[in-house]
């Protein structure tokens, strides 16, 4: 699952004028002992996991991210199809665009069912992802996906058998979204027989 990945003169600057992330110094008083915190405020996601009926997979995207390339020099991330809300639409219209950007499937907002939201990085950011399910198959594929606007999106087709052994590899970089969708999948959707 490992694809060539060549950066080049990778280096790291002061953020000014932030689009997406601000950083800030949260100070208060707990206990009668006063605090400071250093946070992160970033928008909030919403993420879907996507089940190929007929091929049996997992459709999932690929990436490079630069905050993982500071900590392992490679950088690419095997991840859920996302998107940061950012738009004024509902949550399902966001993933909705989102799975024909990126892996390039046309799926009716019926057939996008709410799994649960969690927060993510609550250490120092904070912000809630919503996740999703849904099903696809061959008469929905509009695309080859690979996102937007110089966005680099690898599709990648996880057999659901291998999808195991990858929650369990820690030299694949992933997110805990993805660990929790794929354990929601094996728990509720899998042993039920329903897709």
């Amino acid at each position: 699952m490992k694809h060539k990945n060549e950066i080049k003169n990778f280096t790291l600057h002061p953020l000014n004028d932030a689009k997406f992330v601000k950083t800030g110094l949260a100070k208060y008083e707990q206990n009668g002992f006063l605090q400071s915190w250093e946070i992160v405020e970033a928008h909030d996601s919403a993420a879907v996991l996507i089940y190929h009926m007929q091929k049996d997979v997992f459709v999932l995207v690929r990436q490079f991210r630069p905050a993982v390339y500071v900590h392992n020099k490679e950088g690419m991330s095997i991840e859920l199809c996302a998107g940061i809300v950012d738009k004024n639409m509902t949550l399902e219209q966001i993933i909705q665009e989102e799975i024909e950007e990126e892996c390039g499937y046309s799926v009716p907002l019926k057939q996008i069912k709410k799994i649960t939201s969690f927060y993510t990085s609550v250490g120092f950011a904070g912000s809630k992802q919503t996740l999703y399910y849904a099903a696809v198959n061959d008469a929905m594929k509009v695309s080859e996906g690979g996102g937007v606007d110089g966005e680099v999106i690898e599709v990648v087709e996880l057999p659901v058998t291998e999808a195991e052994a990858l929650m369990y590899d820690d030299t694949i970089v992933k997110t805990p979204g993805l660990l929790f969708a794929f354990a929601w999948f094996f728990m509720h959707k899998k042993h039920q027989g329903q897709h």
